[in-house]
């Protein structure tokens, strides 16, 4: 038996934020850096939790701006979506990012995320598209090309209406942009 919850990152307590990093850094087999963290706190949070408390499936969504053929976006980002390594493909990473959606599609024009090649099979059956135009991030010094190997971000259109001809220009930030 598990129960999902969602908060803000405000409302959870110091030990609730320690257990979903402590869950992070274990999903990620310790790739989950600083950088990483920073992107997952400041928003709305769902969090699955077993009969006993322990948290099992974690996600956030936080709020960025795109910008995308000379409009700014309110954009929700999903960030630390994770399953603990034994509840995998129970359909934990589902009801997440059901909660997930259910914001984005509330409070934002566009939702984003960035996926492993893992997840992407997940983001996709939930009707997640994978981007088809060119992107890029505005840098301390204006506009730049993401490198080469970084995959195209999948994106949950609520209002915005989107143009692959014109490139989707993420908000600059430290570790990964996407």
């Amino acid at each position: 038996m598990t129960t999902l919850s969602t908060a803000h990152t405000a409302d959870l307590t110091r030990a609730e934020l320690r257990s979903v990093r402590a869950l992070l850094d274990d999903a990620f087999n310790g790739g989950f850096s600083d950088d990483d963290w920073d992107h997952t706190i400041g928003g709305v949070h769902a969090l699955v939790r077993d009969s006993a408390g322990a948290l099992v499936a974690h996600g956030s969504v936080v709020q960025r701006r795109l910008a995308h053929d000379g409009r700014s976006l309110r954009t929700g980002y999903v960030e630390g979506v994770a399953v603990r390594a034994d509840a995998r493909r129970s359909g934990l990473g589902g009801q997440v990012l059901a909660a997930l959606e259910r914001v984005i599609d509330a409070a934002y024009e566009l939702g984003a995320l960035s996926a492993s090649s893992d997840g992407a099979a997940l983001y996709r059956a939930r009707g997640w598209e994978e981007w088809q135009g060119g992107f890029g991030a505005y840098g301390p010094d204006g506009p730049v090309r993401l490198p080469d190997d970084e995959s195209p971000p999948f994106l949950r259109r609520v209002t915005a209406a989107l143009d692959p001809a014109h490139a989707l220009l993420f908000d600059w930030r430290a570790g990964d942009i996407l």
